[in-house]
């Protein structure tokens, strides 16, 4: 990093002393902080506030150089050797003190110990680092991935993993376009992603195989909830989620839906329901929080639906290596390896790295603001901002003409625009969707009402008129009542000749 750049003010990675201070601590603490994090330099000689550059007394130079290694090499544990170099500014001498990212985390405060000693950056400045953070930074040090590591107090049966294995596999058919191709995953299968390992000759569970099964052993929770206005001071609605990965998703993706705009987009004389923002990015965002999340963390992913914006928080801190600007390039950074494989798998993700990379897409195409990624040092925040607009678009799309809003008691219920539609105006079902949806009812024995939500991106009412409309023309027949409804392709409910 050239000087020039050091010096146009602090940040995560850039720090300002103007002098050394007598008690190391109060540079040592940062070393250390720079350590556990991206790495970073300690600029000596620059005044922080005014970035009046003073310079060190050209006689005291490199008594300064060695006082500041002695103090960093001597204080911090593990080692942490800086580099450290003299620049000429203007005539004036400063010092830099650069920190690499460590490898041996966490670094922290000899004299403090590993409990008070350990200090982390977050938003230009460093602080104490609590016990979550203490322990994501031990499992980055010891190179291994929390998930597979074994969860203590959990046992697990042959039942239990069969059970498991064809909860995958159920997954991974249901969300692939060919499930013949799909091959059923195995005892064996687990144990190499990480989801189960040997001890002593025995099965046992980690805190990935806790999470895909939903047990409490491992806090898995999502909170959604709906707000009045730009802030969490109003709420309308709110929602907390528990279960297995697949279960999380499901329930709050809908519940998104439920509670966004839906437009409509005319094609001749066709109409097509539109949500004002993408599905398939809200869609995944939520799988991205739940794969990537920090689980040594016990908060929840929380979802807030605001009017101006949707908000999708993951908590823990970037992984070690991983920055926003990287992300969003498309590099990716596993935090759950065995997670990461089982979603893989299930079909939640194509190629690693990619999702944001078509979540970015997917809000340009449809004409809203960027997303924009915040935080990275304790969570990471990301917004996709809300079209506001309640007119006809040029692009022939109306927005604003249909939002659920939640009852009382929490069942959605459908609320049309007097302004852009009429009171019994009625929604044409398209040939394409009647399509979609038999040729799902083809490659799978039935479906359900959010089977087929989900793969033609509407609402529950319009789904079911498409499937009201299919089993009117023969093509599909309605199984069970209540919540146990599914559907079938007519010629698969054929009784056989006697």
């Amino acid at each position: 990093m050239s000087i020039e750049t050091l010096l146009n003010g602090e940040s995560k990675n850039v720090e300002y002393k103007l002098t050394p201070p007598s008690r190391s601590i109060n540079y040592t603490k940062t070393a250390v902080a720079f350590a556990n994090g991206q790495g970073g330099c300690l600029v000596f000689g620059v005044e922080d506030q005014t970035l009046r550059v003073v310079g060190i007394a050209e006689d005291k130079v490199f008594t300064v150089m060695d006082s500041i290694s002695d103090a960093i090499v001597n204080s911090c544990e593990p080692l942490i050797i800086p580099d450290i170099t003299m620049h000429d500014v203007n005539g004036k001498t400063v010092i830099v003190a650069e920190i690499a990212p460590g490898l041996q985390r966490p670094y922290h405060i000899k004299s403090l110990g590993q409990e008070q000693g350990t200090f982390v950056r977050v938003a230009g400045t460093t602080r104490q680092a609590d016990q979550p953070t203490i322990r994501e930074l031990t499992i980055e040090g010891s190179n291994r991935s929390f998930d597979q590591v074994q969860c203590l107090g959990l046992s697990v049966t042959e039942e239990d993993v069969e059970a498991l294995c064809a909860s995958l596999t159920k997954t991974a058919k249901d969300n692939a376009e060919d499930p013949s191709k799909v091959k059923t995953v195995t005892e064996k299968q687990l144990l190499q992603w990480g989801v189960l390992a040997e001890q002593d000759g025995q099965l046992v569970p980690t805190n990935a195989y806790a999470i895909l099964t939903g047990n409490t052993a491992v806090r898995s929770v999502v909170q959604c909830g709906v707000f009045k206005g730009t802030t969490k001071a109003v709420f309308v609605d709110r929602r907390e989620f528990t279960g297995t990965p697949q279960e999380l998703i499901e329930k709050s993706y809908q519940y998104v839906l439920r509670n966004i705009h839906m437009g409509a987009r005319f094609k001749g004389v066709y109409r097509q329901d539109v949500y004002e923002i993408p599905p398939d990015a809200i869609r995944e965002l939520i799988v991205n929080a739940i794969v990537h999340r920090s689980y040594i963390d016990h908060s929840s992913i929380q979802i807030a639906i605001y009017d101006d914006r949707l908000e999708i928080t993951s908590p823990g801190r970037l992984p070690m290596g991983q920055t926003i600007e990287r992300m969003k390039q498309g590099y990716s950074k596993i935090r759950n390896e065995a997670l990461a494989s089982a979603f893989e798998y299930m079909g939640y993700i194509e190629h690693w790295g990619s999702g944001i990379l078509r979540v970015m897409q997917e809000v340009r195409d449809a004409g809203l603001p960027e997303p924009k990624f915040l935080g990275g040092d304790t969570d990471l925040r990301i917004n996709i901002y809300r079209n506001g607009s309640e007119t006809g678009s040029d692009d022939g799309i109306v927005t604003g003409l249909r939002r659920d809003s939640l009852s009382d008691d929490g069942i959605a219920e459908e609320t049309t625009s007097k302004t852009n539609a009429a009171p019994n105006a009625t929604i044409t079902v398209l040939p394409s969707q009647k399509e979609r949806i038999l040729d799902a009812l083809r490659k799978n024995v039935s479906i359900s009402i959010s089977d087929a939500i989900r793969i033609l991106g509407v609402q529950e009412r319009q789904a079911q008129r498409i499937l009201k409309s299919l089993i009117e023309e023969g093509s599909a027949v309605k199984i069970g009542a209540a919540r146990a409804t599914r559907y079938a392709e007519a010629k698969k409910r054929t009784e056989p000749h006697e």
